[in-house]
């Protein structure tokens, strides 16, 4: 995983941009930031793009040298310039080693802060001309960029999507490395997006994002909230500073109007707080929300509801995705679109015409008598809302397969080894993605939520914390009836064990499991 959650063993191609921007002068961006260009040929420098990646210059980009937490850019610019960089832009620790290089140096005391900016005014502000859809929140987030996307197509436009599982631009599809990627590189894929006619785009927004300036220059014509539960508390102070991050989205500076779920309880403080015009929803029903779901009918495959207006503007909804998180995920994102000027019957159409998201409640063939599903679930609410929906539709046992991610927040581990106690039949602890932490004492971490569960209360808990063994284990006892979901890693095709990244991808494990046990 990433510092957000996302683990992704290809590197993102460093060509998710136009080939060749804009040109556009090193004299205007010296303008706009306030800060002179150093160097004899700093009046004739033009640059046609932006990267903070010494390894993915091309030529002609502006290197943005970084200060970081061991290292500073600036140790870099010279590769950089050798790649092709024609201006460097720093702080002032970063000078000496950027003024050495020969090329034009801008500095500024605090690069980051205006990297949005500079990315935005290097490929003249691509994000502008596209509809732009974000969604925040701690759970939902993936399923619900794709919910949107699928609305946007339905409404005719040419779609793009920036999320955690991939990266989209009309039919062609790139690997994601972070949920949300640094503004250089999301300004660039802007660029390329409206290079390629995309009209309309929607897109994941991370806390860590929000906190880091990723999103800068960015504004959004709708911003989505979709709930927030404990999650990344390695990286923010509590969760009211993880929850002010996500709230930085809702202000006027960031979008033009806000849709947020009244059924969580920081959604609804949410909604008295920002600072936009709010929409709000409720999968509940809640009668104070503006737009409520009615007639929700749950199934295996899917769930069917009434989504309620405004003025009783009605419409009937069949989703594809099962459990009620979906429902509210569907409502949220039919809401979000009919604020962007979609029409309600085609976003309708368009949320119900999405079959699926990898390594979201995604069902894996060739299981007989049982089902076999992989979920992203890696945090303690994710866990139970996907526990709580399997077991509405579970004639047998509910059999989980859970690990905790290594090097991440602590005060998980016995939240999820609690949830998946109290809330499963059969329980196998086991490993997710360890990094450089022992697998036991993450284990050990589980357990410790485990027994808080009183025992006649508990699940029958099984410790193996080989990942692949565990899944064989759980598909090879499951009866008729029962549901194997496998959570944690979702969509992710490798393992992060001390230091390196192991192929290894819980779908096709599963696959393996089921295809042993149909031969024995």
């Amino acid at each position: 995983m990433t510092e957000e959650g996302t683990l992704s063993p290809v590197r993102p191609p460093s060509s998710i941009r136009p080939e060749a921007g804009q040109v556009r002068p090193l004299s205007g961006l010296s303008a706009m930031l306030g800060a002179p260009a150093a160097g004899p040929r700093a009046p004739l420098a033009a640059i046609t793009g932006i990267t903070i990646d010494s390894r993915r210059v091309r030529r002609g980009d502006l290197y943005v040298a970084l200060p970081g937490s061991t290292v500073h850019g600036a140790g870099f610019a010279a590769a950089a310039v050798t790649a092709g960089a024609v201006a460097i832009l720093t702080d002032p620790a970063g000078r000496a080693a950027a003024v050495a290089t020969g090329v034009p140096v801008l500095v500024v005391p605090d690069p980051r802060a205006v990297l949005g900016e500079v990315a935005a005014w290097v490929y003249g502000r691509p994000a502008d001309d596209i509809l732009l859809l974000g969604v925040t929140g701690t759970s939902g987030k993936s399923t619900t960029s794709f919910l949107l996307e699928g609305g946007l197509r339905a409404a005719g436009h040419r779609t793009g999507l920036v999320g955690g599982v991939e990266i989209r631009i009309g039919e062609e599809a790139f690997p994601a490395a972070l949920t949300t990627p640094e503004a250089t590189d999301l300004h660039g894929l802007f660029a390329l997006m409206r290079e390629r006619g995309v009209t309309a785009a929607a897109m994941e927004v991370s806390s860590h994002a929000l906190a880091l300036g990723r999103v800068g220059a960015l504004f959004y014509d709708v911003a989505l909230f979709t709930n927030l539960s404990q999650d990344h508390l390695d990286f923010h102070r509590d969760l009211d500073d993880y929850f002010a991050a996500k709230a930085r989205l809702f202000t006027p500076e960031m979008c033009r109007v806000g849709v947020v779920n009244i059924d969580d309880d920081h959604g609804r403080e949410l909604a008295g707080l920002a600072k936009v015009p709010i929409t709000t929803f409720s999968a509940s029903g809640t009668p104070e929300a503006d737009w409520r779901a009615g007639d929700v009918r749950l199934g295996a495959d899917g769930s069917t509801f009434r989504v309620i207006g405004p003025g009783g503007v009605e419409a009937d909804v069949s989703v594809g995705l099962p459990g009620p998180f979906n429902v509210a995920n569907s409502l949220g994102a039919i809401v979000a679109l009919v604020e962007a000027g979609v029409p309600l019957q085609s976003a309708v159409h368009g949320v119900g015409g999405v079959s699926g998201v990898p390594g979201r409640m995604e069902r894996v063939p060739g299981a007989q008598g049982f089902q076999a599903i992989v979920d992203y679930s890696h945090k303690p609410g994710a866990v139970e809302s996907v526990l709580k929906a399997l077991r509405e539709v579970t004639s047998g046992d509910l059999v989980v397969v859970l690990g905790c991610g290594g090097d991440r927040d602590r005060g998980k581990r016995p939240l999820m080894g609690e949830a998946a106690a109290r809330l499963a039949d059969v329980a196998i602890l086991t490993s997710d993605n360890p990094r450089t932490e022992d697998p036991l004492g993450i284990l050990a971490a589980m357990l410790e939520g485990v027994l808080r569960v009183p025992a006649h209360l508990r699940a029958h808990v099984i410790i193996e914390p080989d990942r692949a063994a565990a899944i064989d284990l759980a598909v090879g006892r499951a009866a008729p009836g029962d549901v194997v979901v496998v959570a944690g890693k979702g969509h992710e095709q490798g393992q992060y064990v001390d230091g390196e990244v192991l192929p290894f991808d819980d779908r096709k494990v599963v696959a393996e499991a089921i295809g042993r046990r149909g031969r024995t």
